[in-house]
């Protein structure tokens, strides 16, 4: 990295953060601009693009971790192939979505599902593969949604090198659907394919507030590996005298040793990311979040993590301000906690 930088001036650099080109990160940023079976609103594809242009004005002395940006935050290219591959998986998707999602007897439905979750399996190799090579080099993987199906394979890469390991799940949504629409590869489904891959030991959501029966039985019926710290939970710990930090200790208690960070933009409070593809009322402050990923990184380790459901909407402002802000927390939580 070049000795001239200045990490108190004007962001001019290329990249994350207006860093410019760093010859070893510690934070590898795999770009996932997928968005094929986003069903609500749209627009989370142009998710990495947005924050990696807002994070060129976010200041990189943290108040909580310090100078991150020495340590190396980096954004690999995504490339013209998974560009390909969302389109077509995206073109299919919207046709099955028009349609209300995939009947039974619905031959040609179902066919196209079929094709989108084919699609989907490409990126996740894709994404397992980089993920690998940034373990290899001793780095950090992390994932930039993209809808929330985009960290797939990154989870796995993460399974396979720390057995035992579990989700921190921040989201509005539990996303444990079997499928939804008709797509095993969904947005909605996420944590359901994530708790079947061998080696995620446990998973604890904090923030659901929108959910399912099947989903809510689930979480009752799997209570020793799920755990969810339910949006109206914490409301009403708080109402009641609890401090924020009684949840968190909490949250943190319920986590293994190592710890893989899955966190849904729409986790937050809507007024934070209005433009997401399914926004909720309710949800965590940005302060709120930040003691969490505080607590998280004093006391467990962090080896990987995703943010997603980042969509800059019309203005292309906010939500990427927001972003880009939450993915310099992670990178400092992540970072914190190796220490």
């Amino acid at each position: 990295m070049s000795t001239a930088f200045d990490p108190d001036g004007p962001g001019t650099g290329e990249g994350l953060f207006g860093i410019g080109e760093i010859p070893e990160p510690l934070v590898r940023v795999i770009p996932v601009p997928w968005e094929a079976t986003a069903s609500y609103g749209r627009g989370t594809a142009n998710g990495p693009e947005a924050v990696e242009r807002a994070s060129q004005q976010v200041d990189l002395h943290d108040l909580q971790y310090g100078a991150v940006w020495e340590r190396g935050i980096a954004m690999l290219d995504s490339g013209a192939e998974l560009a390909e591959w969302s389109r077509l998986a995206s073109e299919r998707a919207l046709r099955v979505i028009d349609a209300g999602g995939v009947l039974d007897d619905d031959q040609e439905l179902r066919a196209l599902a079929e094709e989108v979750d084919a699609l989907a399996a490409k990126r996740d190799e894709w994404v397992r593969e980089l993920a690998n090579a940034a373990f290899d080099e001793g780095c950090i993987p992390a994932v930039l949604g993209g809808d929330h199906s985009s960290p797939l394979g990154l989870i796995e890469a993460v399974a396979k090198r720390h057995p035992g390991v579990g989700i921190l799940h921040i989201d509005a949504h539990a996303d444990l659907r079997e499928a939804y629409l008709g797509f095993a590869s969904s947005h909605a489904s996420i944590m359901h394919r994530s708790l079947e891959v061998d080696g995620i030991s446990r998973l604890v959501g904090v923030g659901y507030r929108d959910l399912g029966v099947a989903e809510c039985q689930r979480i009752q019926n799997d209570a020793t590996r799920i755990r969810s710290f339910t949006d109206f939970e914490i409301a009403e710990r708080l109402a009641n005298g609890e401090p924020w930090s009684q949840c968190v200790n909490d949250i943190v208690e319920a986590l293994p040793p190592i710890v893989h960070i899955s966190f849904d933009i729409d986790g937050l409070d809507p007024s934070l990311c209005p433009n997401t593809g399914t926004p909720v009322p309710g949800g965590l402050s940005f302060r709120d979040a930040c003691m969490l990923l505080a607590a998280v990184a004093a006391a467990r380790r962090v080896v990987s993590f995703d943010l997603c459901e980042v969509s800059p909407g019309p203005s292309g402002e906010w939500d990427a301000n927001v972003g880009a802000r939450v993915l310099y927390k992670l990178a400092g939580c992540a970072i914190t906690s190796q220490s």
